[in-house]
């Protein structure tokens, strides 16, 4: 069936457009390749590369595929950034989102499915589950759980079916490692390479389940094929949490440097602890094996070292300047 992956060049989207392929579906990938690469593609798909916040050009490109099923990967997740970049968090995240909406209702899509992120529970409520009272606390929240309410909304006017899924802290092979803003396993990955210290907000007590990607793929490229699926909202991801400061240790064994040098910046404002219940997940699309952090860590650091050291850059348009973390406004003021 035909498919649009946005974001295809990118990480996730990258895994989940090479999950269709591999089930037989017709893939193209719309990206704008702000963040993702051209290597990243599959051959077998077709790129088309453009950005969503062009409505005109999502228009032209659904008129002409005529898609079945959209995959919405496309997003500037970079969640601590975001309440400094708010114009932008909210242009890219939610007007895109409601451009591709629109071409979906518009061009007969079958189903939507939209990868939103656990950044929507806010903190206090671990382990989160879908039933919980969303009180995202930063942008790229708030901009996250909008999505989620339009596309509720664009079924109850248009019916247009949905299925929605909230990963978080995903890792792994074709990660762009050299965004300073997100990713944390990529950023110590590239700064090991580098030969620069690992940069921890904070005393590396905050806890994350970090999340392989080869256990988040494939129930997103199977959702709207999947019985019970469509309609609902599910965490997906790892169940085990670990500390970042845990996870500084797993990553520098794996890259063979045990003793590499930490060095611990002023705490940011984010939540703690975050972690998420996925046993609604497991009622609709089976229990499968997770990927241990070690092995799953043990796979990206070999791939990593393969394609080497990425050169990173600042963001460019900062809109608030005020209580930006210490490490990324001394990057600027650098």
């Amino acid at each position: 069936m035909p498919c649009l992956v946005t974001g295809g060049a990118g990480f996730l989207g990258a895994h989940v457009a090479r999950a269709l392929l591999d089930a037989g579906h017709d893939v193209v990938v719309l990206d704008d390749l702000s963040g993702g690469f051209v290597d990243n593609v599959d051959p077998r798909a077709r790129l088309v590369t453009g950005s969503i916040v062009d409505h005109e050009a999502v228009d032209a490109l659904f008129a002409a595929e005529r898609f079945d099923h959209v995959f919405h990967l496309a997003a500037y997740a970079a969640e601590g950034l975001s309440p400094f970049i708010k114009r932008f968090n909210y242009t890219n995240n939610v007007i895109g989102s409601v451009n591709l909406i629109n071409a979906s209702i518009n061009f007969d899509v079958r189903c939507f499915v939209f990868t939103s992120s656990i950044a929507v529970y806010g903190s206090g409520q671990v382990p989160m589950t879908e039933d919980l009272l969303p009180q995202p606390e930063d942008s790229y929240g708030i901009a996250k759980y909008a999505v989620e309410q339009e596309l509720r909304a664009s079924h109850e006017f248009f019916g247009l079916d949905y299925v929605i899924f909230r990963p978080h802290n995903v890792y792994g092979e074709l990660q762009n490692i050299g965004d300073r803003y997100r990713n944390v396993l990529g950023i110590f990955m590239n700064q090991i390479m580098r030969d620069e210290p690992l940069t921890i907000f904070g005393d590396g007590t905050q806890t994350r389940a970090f999340s392989y990607v080869g256990d988040v793929a494939p129930a997103i490229a199977t959702a709207p094929w999947t019985d019970g699926a469509p309609g609902e909202i599910f965490n997906v991801g790892a169940d085990t949490p670990y500390s970042v400061n845990e996870l500084a240790d797993v990553v520098r064994r794996a890259m063979g440097v045990s003793d590499h040098p930490v060095r611990h910046l002023a705490a940011r404002n984010e939540v703690l602890h975050a972690f998420s219940d996925h046993s609604k997940l497991h009622r609709v699309f089976g229990v499968s094996a997770e990927v241990d952090l070690r092995e799953g860590v043990r796979r990206m650091a070999d791939w990593a070292r393969e394609h080497g050291a990425r050169e990173t850059s600042l963001f460019a348009g900062i809109e608030i300047e005020r209580g930006l973390p210490e490490g990324w406004a001394q990057l600027r003021e650098g």
